[in-house]
């Protein structure tokens, strides 16, 4: 892409009401764009992240026979009435939901979706009639509408988002449990990929009304509205919420050993058990002709929220350093200068790049090399050239990673060979 076609443009300073260095970072490099408080549209730049991150969110969830769907955002009332959880937050802080709820010009209320565990299982109930119908594992992405009541943490707390929720059906707990280290593996392959493997945690944390423990996925920084206690050795931690003595020895941890951090949740599973499928009587026959209810696990990755926790691990003081693996682009190219000759050997290398299947964001702005450099390194696309007077002079152009301070000098005719 051709950066003078770029409709968005840098920014020096950001919006004075955002706080969070996630979100002030995206706006200024201009991948996203902040309509109010916890609501933010993805530019193309944004997007470009966002797809790449859900990409390798899908191959994982298929390696592991997830089958991707789609289902509505309007809530059907009554779904939810039979599990209890049609109530608001505010109302029941144990059953309620962050509702937002609308009518039709009927009169008639619905929900519009913050979760769907309830929606799918009756959905489930039209299909799974046998113990042969099992196991079977659903799961989508989709845009979620929570009515938070703290929304001051750019796009990792957001009032509006796409989660990636996965839920697993069972006939048994055992079932169930094989399935939940399946997909608790598949969880560390996705942090490893998009960049946050190396400071990303399995902890314990509460279960809440279904198990004593559920599992989140925590990543170290100092934004984290989360305390955790870390093993680093064994790579596993503990949530604060859960922080006994009496939980440390049941999981086999030193108390001596652990360090506390502040941390991002950026993903989480649950072992639901039977409350949802009794509620929306997703029942199953076995072998012996009994009736049993289905097993379920509920597994949620807020693609916002792992877009936004990179941002908070990888930038400095000049910008955004994007992981190879999600980069909205592999290559900035940026051409210096208004000679012929350089706009000219520049268009070719572009087009050289293109073909070779390389992506590439262009930088052929009318622009000075200050104000070309600053946009580069805040974009933060992992690998820069120049082509310059300079450099043409020689038959070259200047090569420099974004998280190295060295440039290197390689002939203009072999830099495409370096991205193959």
């Amino acid at each position: 892409m051709r950066q003078s076609q770029l409709f968005t443009k840098t920014q020096k300073e950001a919006p004075k009401d955002e706080v969070s260095n996630n979100a002030q970072l995206l706006i200024r490099a201009g991948f996203i764009y902040k309509e109010m408080a916890g609501v933010y549209t993805y530019l193309p730049l944004g997007l470009k992240v966002f797809e790449k991150i859900k990409n390798i969110v899908r191959e994982e969830m298929n390696a592991i026979e997830g089958q991707e769907m789609l289902m509505t955002t309007l809530q059907d009332p009554e779904v939810w009435k039979k599990s209890g959880r049609w109530v608001e937050e505010s109302e029941n802080e144990t059953s309620g939901l962050p509702w937002f709820k609308t009518k039709l010009s009927s009169g008639v209320e619905l929900g519009i979706g913050n979760t769907h565990e309830e929606a799918l299982a009756s959905i489930m109930s039209h299909h799974i009639n046998s113990y042969k119908d099992l196991p079977k594992y659903a799961y989508q992405f989709q845009n979620k509408f929570r009515n938070e009541l703290r929304a001051k943490s750019g796009i990792m707390r957001a009032r509006e988002f796409v989660m990636k929720d996965l839920y697993s059906f069972t006939r048994t707990m055992e079932e169930l449990e094989a399935y939940y280290e399946r997909a608790a593996e598949a969880y560390l392959k996705i942090f490893n990929r998009v960049g946050l493997g190396e400071v990303t945690y399995r902890t314990f944390a509460s279960g809440g009304a279904f198990s004593k423990f559920s599992d989140e996925f925590q990543t170290l920084s100092e934004a984290g509205e989360d305390t955790i206690y870390v093993d680093e050795n064994k790579r596993i931690a503990v949530n604060k919420e859960v922080y006994t003595d009496e939980v440390l020895k049941e999981v086999g941890l030193d108390k001596s050993k652990l360090v506390e951090k502040k941390a991002i949740e950026v993903g989480n599973i649950f072992k639901l058990g039977t409350k949802y499928a009794e509620a929306e009587g997703l029942m199953y026959t076995d072998e012996e002709g009994n009736q049993n209810p289905v097993v379920m696990g509920s597994y949620g990755i807020g693609l916002g929220r792992v877009l936004g926790t990179v941002v908070e691990v990888h930038n400095d003081e000049k910008g955004i350093v994007w992981p190879e693996a999600i980069a909205p682009f592999q290559v900035h190219l940026v051409g210096l200068g208004n000679k012929d000759d350089v706009i000219s050997a520049a268009d070719k290398l572009y087009d050289e790049l293109i073909s070779a299947g390389i992506e590439v964001l262009y930088d052929d702005r009318d622009e000075g090399a200050g104000k070309k450099f600053a946009d580069s390194d805040l974009i933060g696309i992992p690998n820069r050239i120049v082509i310059s007077e300079k450099t043409l002079a020689n038959k070259q152009v200047e090569y420099k990673k974004r998280t190295e301070d060295d440039v290197e000098m390689i002939d203009l005719e072999k830099i495409t060979t370096k991205f193959k």
